[in-house]
């Protein structure tokens, strides 16, 4: 059973709004570092950067897919192939994180990492406005 601020649009959109807005923010800090060439700091931003994506957004997904997911489905059944994409989408954010992770170990900090926090930041927009989408709205009359 999910929360009800899971069910709620405006609760979810706001939950995703803030999750992004701290992602963006953290990422611009991240390559400001980078500009004024403060190397160690900008690796250790990056660092709690890849944790805030881990924490805050994937532990969002991953309560999603345990409850919420599960939720609609039981109300709606023709929603299954809909919560299909959209784990799927979980699937590909846990997938570039892993990738940022292992990249962050083998070469540090580098343009390639930056990419791979880009491409999280626009699967998440697209994510999270279809599943606002799809799950939440209310049909047009």
């Amino acid at each position: 059973m999910s929360g009800p601020s899971l069910r709620q649009l405006h609760a979810h959109h706001a939950i995703h709004q803030g999750a992004l807005s701290g992602a963006l923010t953290k990422t611009e800090e991240v390559e400001d570092l980078l500009r004024a060439k403060e190397f160690e700091v900008a690796r250790q931003a990056a660092d709690h950067l890849l944790e805030f994506w881990e924490t805050r957004i994937i532990s969002h997904a991953d309560a999603e897919e345990e409850g919420f997911y599960q939720d609609m489905i039981q109300q709606k059944p023709e929603l299954e192939k809909a919560v299909i994409d959209l784990t799927r989408d979980h699937d590909i954010l846990r997938i570039i994180a892993a990738d940022i992770k292992q990249l962050l170990v083998e070469e540090g900090l580098s343009y390639e990492v930056m990419k791979q926090f880009h491409a999280l930041l626009v699967v998440n927009a697209i994510h999270s406005r279809e599943e606002e989408r799809m799950l939440l709205k209310e049909p047009s009359v």
